[in-house]
């Protein structure tokens, strides 16, 4: 992935390198979109006790979890993956997540208005999305550390600061639900991007790579879930901040998510890298991630809230299939997903900073030393070009 241009560009050209795409990654997305899709209109348990909780619980939480990490992940890679980018390409692609950030609000904004019984991540992805653009220089060992702290102190700040404010999910502008919200509340879940870059800076084609990440995966599942077993002996009791349940939002959830993630990512990056056809409905349901996501909330507003309240087999099973079949033929024969376009269109000339090529300057002293100035079609420097 190069860093700079070695030649001079038209105008309107852009400069910046194609991002590539990793099968692991977007299957591992994939499974993320399903997941939630499952956790809206998927079947609820009739027996919860093994494992405590019932089935179900695997899709609450989790597969959430993991898409916000995922985006994390997707900020290293737009940022130059294991190489990171500086300089111009590194204006261009904060430049690149902003506008997408932006672009997120507004869709996010307008599945609210839907009104469907769901509640919808968009707003609050897009502000840790957001957030992301200040953390995409450091090193791995930083984003590591900040996120261990985000996971210790946020889930305390939000036990803090909640009971005295009102927040209102349902209100996706309202800054406070973005930041202390009851589902993705962004003072803790910013610790699961943090880990993604951290992740992305990685070199994710590399087997050594799989091994770590499956082997962080079980000690943190150990460590969140393990924590929480262990302090509800202690205490006597499950308190709310030593509980792992779904959307608690506690450092022992976060830890316990964290791991799962990792494990569902380095499996899909060890296989993806050996059989990455098998994986193709999976990966372009992830490549498709944002227009499969905001389509299973536009058919369930039209369905109407009973296939959320009341599911069937049949409702579930045709979410599922559906999304696969839509997203696995679309990516075969016409590329990116719509939603997917109108980001990459829009933050990419937003972005492109490249060079304008100016005319030749009248009056140029005829000096051998004012050649290069005065020459045809010499282009502006990142100096001279005006902001």
């Amino acid at each position: 992935m190069s860093r700079s241009s070695t030649a001079p560009q038209a105008r309107g050209t852009s400069s910046m390198p194609r991002v590539r795409r990793i099968v692991g990654v977007d299957t591992a997305r994939g499974l993320a979109v399903l997941g939630m899709v499952t956790a809206h209109v998927g079947l609820d348990d009739p027996d919860r006790a093994f494992p405590p909780g019932g089935w179900s619980q695997l899709a609450d939480g989790r597969p959430s979890a993991l898409f916000v990490l995922l985006a994390g992940v997707g900020l290293a890679l737009l940022s130059g993956g294991d190489d990171p980018v500086d300089g111009t390409r590194l204006v261009q692609a904060r430049l690149r997540i902003l506008v997408r950030a932006v672009l997120l609000v507004v869709m996010g904004t307008l599945l609210v208005l839907l009104e469907t019984p769901v509640v919808v991540i968009l707003v609050v992805y897009a502000a840790l999305f957001a957030a992301g653009v200040a953390v995409l220089r450091w090193p791995r060992w930083a984003l590591v550390v900040a996120a261990v702290v985000v996971a210790l102190l946020g889930p305390v700040v939000r036990q803090l600061v909640a009971p005295h404010v009102e927040v209102a999910d349902a209100r996706p502008l309202d800054l406070l639900a973005v930041l202390v919200g009851d589902y993705y509340p962004a003072v803790v879940w910013i610790a699961y991007v943090l880990v993604g870059l951290a992740v992305g800076r990685s070199d994710l084609r590399a087997a050594r790579t799989h091994a770590a990440l499956a082997a962080w995966g079980v000690s943190l599942v150990a460590l969140g879930h393990g924590g929480a077993w262990a302090a509800r002996l202690v205490l006597g009791r499950v308190t709310e901040l030593t509980t792992a349940e779904p959307h608690s939002s506690t450092f022992f959830e976060v830890a316990g998510n964290t791991g799962t993630c990792l494990l569902v990512l380095a499996v899909c990056l060890a296989v993806g890298t050996r059989w990455p056809r098998a994986l193709a409905p999976l990966s372009a349901t992830g490549a498709l991630a944002l227009t499969a996501y905001t389509g299973q909330l536009l058919v369930i507003a039209v369905l109407g809230d009973d296939v959320v309240w009341a599911p069937t087999p049949a409702s579930w099973l045709a979410f599922l299939l559906g999304t696969l079949a839509l997203c696995w033929v679309w990516r075969a024969t016409l590329g990116r997903g719509p939603l997917e376009l109108l980001l990459h269109t829009v933050s990419v000339r937003a972005a492109d900073v490249a060079p304008d090529v100016l005319p030749a300057r009248r009056g140029a002293a005829r000096g051998a030393g004012d050649e290069a100035a005065a020459a045809p079609g010499r282009p502006v420097s990142e100096v001279e070009r005006p902001a």
